[in-house]
């Protein structure tokens, strides 16, 4: 049975009209002619007898309908290029377990999985590990994600995983910072880190006031200070001297390391939330999953800044 699907350079030149509202910058983007374009587009339109586009004073705009099939080709072409590209990675590499989709923090992503991914690749050359960055919980269905590693209470409703690590937070801060406010000498108690510009987590609104009060603190400007939506800007902020950061402590180990930042007092806050490898339920059996979680499990275990 023949199936009822346009050809894909038909498809390719409504996507690239659709996204650019312009046939010119379609042709140009896909290296042919204007009508070579306005072509396969009436060529669609005749197929699916509906008109996608209408002329409007600057160029041509999406039909209703064109909207709505802009929207679900996109997406196709989207899938079909992602397959493309996961199979040309796989040449020459033999048995391949495939590829794996994993939407992660950019903070972990960045700071602690991917200084790691090199021992992952060199033990399982057959499996490629896309990232993808995502900083709230998401609905699985919605997307081609396989799995994703995120900080939180709990799994996500539908799904199930393996918590990796908990997450405690520390205050830390640049030595110069810490010269400027305090005179050079190091912070003996929370009553000299509320000396200090703090700067906040959009995320964790009311991260400072918690630190304090499990110390026995209450001060009044600890919502105060800059706010920043990533730990990594955070981090850099804090750095570069701008204020103090409560900031995880599995993120900054090398920042730590190297001196760029201190840890202002040897508390370390249970922030309520673990990261965890997260994936639905129906996904548990796939192959290069269970090797990647099975990896992710013994690396967590083996960080320094593991706390369990």
């Amino acid at each position: 049975m023949r199936r009822k699907i346009p050809s894909t350079a038909a498809l390719a030149a409504f996507e690239a009209a659709a996204r650019h509202q312009s046939y010119t910058k379609a042709a140009h983007e896909l290296a042919v002619t204007q009508s070579a374009v306005c072509r396969q587009i009436a060529s669609l339109e005749e197929f699916l007898g509906v008109a996608l586009f209408r002329r409007g004073q600057r160029g041509v705009l999406l039909t209703e309908a064109g909207q709505r099939y802009a929207r679900s080709v996109a997406t196709r072409l989207d899938e079909v290029e992602r397959d493309t590209l996961d199979l040309m990675s796989q040449a020459g590499l033999g048995e391949a377990l495939g590829a794996l989709e994993l939407a992660v923090v950019p903070t972990f992503a960045t700071q602690w999985l991917i200084p790691r991914l090199t021992e992952f690749q060199a033990l399982h050359p057959g499996i490629t590990v896309h990232l993808t960055p995502r900083t709230r919980p998401f609905l699985f269905e919605d997307t081609p994600l396989d799995a994703a590693i995120h900080p939180g209470e709990s799994f996500w409703p539908g799904t199930t995983g393996q918590v990796l690590m908990s997450e405690h937070l520390i205050a830390v801060a640049a030595p110069s910072l810490v010269q400027r406010h305090l005179a050079g000498q190091p912070c003996q108690s929370a009553e000299d880190v509320a000396r200090l510009p703090l700067l906040q987590a959009s995320t964790r609104p009311y991260a400072w006031r918690q630190w304090f009060e499990s110390q026995g603190l209450k001060v009044e400007h600890d919502m105060a200070g800059a706010r920043m939506e990533l730990f990594s800007m955070l981090t850099e902020a804090a750095a570069q001297g701008l204020g103090a950061a409560l900031v995880p402590s599995l993120l900054i180990e090398r920042e730590l390391a190297s001196g760029r930042l201190v840890q202002l007092l040897p508390h370390s806050q249970d922030s309520g939330r673990a990261y965890r490898l997260i994936y639905p339920a129906h996904k548990a059996e796939t192959p290069g999953l269970i090797t990647f979680q099975a990896w992710l499990t013994m690396a967590a275990a083996a960080s320094p800044s593991t706390d369990r």
